[in-house]
């Protein structure tokens, strides 16, 4: 463990709390809550086609993956989805539409709650590697490479059924 106090400096001993073992300190009332961290992720579509990056970085060096990434604290998760793109694959992109929720439990790190989005490319985009990415490329879900993470390949599961579904029709006012 060792970890200390924010308040008084203390080493954080464990006790059960709500009925999980948390580390807190014996002399006030800090507790280290395991919250998870925010990322998001986006389905770029254009012509039947996704775009996805082949890594370039740990974890899943070498294996493909959705343009995605950690939500800043002083960010709205669709922005950081929009940011993202930009960095890994050198496009901007707007979001068109929320496809879902994801969890990523982890024993040894905080967990990571997803937001997955599905996007376009901005009229005239075009896509190139940013520095976590070796390669980008449009690839037909019929023909996806292996893919580094489960929480990616998920979210496209969710976007096949948003894609397969019929579109709703318009609300009246």
């Amino acid at each position: 463990m060792g970890h200390f106090c924010v308040v008084c400096g203390s080493p954080l001993v464990t006790r059960v709390i709500e009925g999980r073992e948390l580390e807190a300190c014996a002399n006030d009332d800090f507790v280290l809550w395991r919250d998870p961290k925010v990322a998001a992720a986006v389905v770029v579509e254009s012509d039947g086609a996704v775009v996805l990056g082949r890594r370039a970085i740990e974890p899943g060096y070498g294996l493909w993956c959705l343009p995605g990434g950690f939500v800043n604290d002083d960010e709205d998760p669709a922005t950081a989805a929009v940011r993202e793109c930009r960095e890994e694959i050198g496009a901007n992109v707007e979001i068109t539409q929320l496809l879902g929720l994801y969890h990523v439990a982890k024993t040894t790190a905080s967990s990571i709650v997803g937001i997955a989005y599905r996007g376009r490319l901005v009229d005239g985009a075009t896509i190139s590697p940013g520095p976590e990415m070796l390669e980008v490329a449009f690839v037909r879900l019929d023909a996806l490479p292996e893919i580094a993470f489960p929480s990616h390949r998920e979210v496209l599961k969710m976007y096949e059924a948003a894609a397969a579904a019929p579109a709703s029709p318009p609300t009246r006012e």
